[in-house]
């Protein structure tokens, strides 16, 4: 088996010797691709309306985590090993304070798109944990307890077309 071929298992990282590797994606057609994640950071009601009113002690935290998101998905080849650098056409972080039933807290999406022989699932994922992330290191002083949830919600293009989170489930 060579090396950029596909394992009967599925992974696509790990080479037939069991290496880790970076997956040739040079014979690939540059397709359009886009994936959707998402991040909840649960917190206190009270410092959830620290994030709403602009008020918290370090100053904007959504527009914040909303740039540490872009830069994030433009970085993440230097970040997850095996990532293919990518030429990213759009990048977007939507950020809001939310509630659901059981929980309070600020709804990250980042959506991130590309077109190219690989898919920018990772980007997006990357992107909305950072900004969880910088939401959190914002916010810290008041709600140590925070907690952070991220997954992926779709994705577009390639081989395998459209995924979503939904039809998985």
């Amino acid at each position: 088996m060579g090396d950029s071929e596909k394992r009967p298992d599925g992974l696509t990282h790990v080479d037939s010797r069991g290496h880790a590797n970076m997956v040739d994606v040079g014979e690939k057609p540059a397709t359009r691709r886009r994936a959707l994640a998402d991040a909840f950071v649960t917190m206190k009601a009270e410092t959830a309306a620290l994030v709403s009113s602009g008020e918290a002690k370090k100053g904007d935290v959504i527009a914040t985590a909303r740039i540490a998101g872009i830069m994030a998905a433009k970085r993440t080849a230097d970040l997850i090993p095996l990532c293919h650098p990518l030429a990213l056409t759009h990048v977007a972080i939507d950020i809001a304070a939310a509630e659901t039933p059981g929980r309070t807290g600020v709804a990250i999406e980042a959506t991130c798109e590309t077109t190219g022989p690989t898919g920018v699932e990772m980007e997006a994922l990357t992107a909305a944990s950072v900004a969880a992330l910088t939401i959190y290191d914002m916010l810290k002083a008041v709600d140590r307890g925070m907690t952070i949830e991220v997954g992926l919600r779709s994705k577009e293009g390639g081989a395998s077309g459209v995924w979503t989170k939904e039809e998985q489930q």
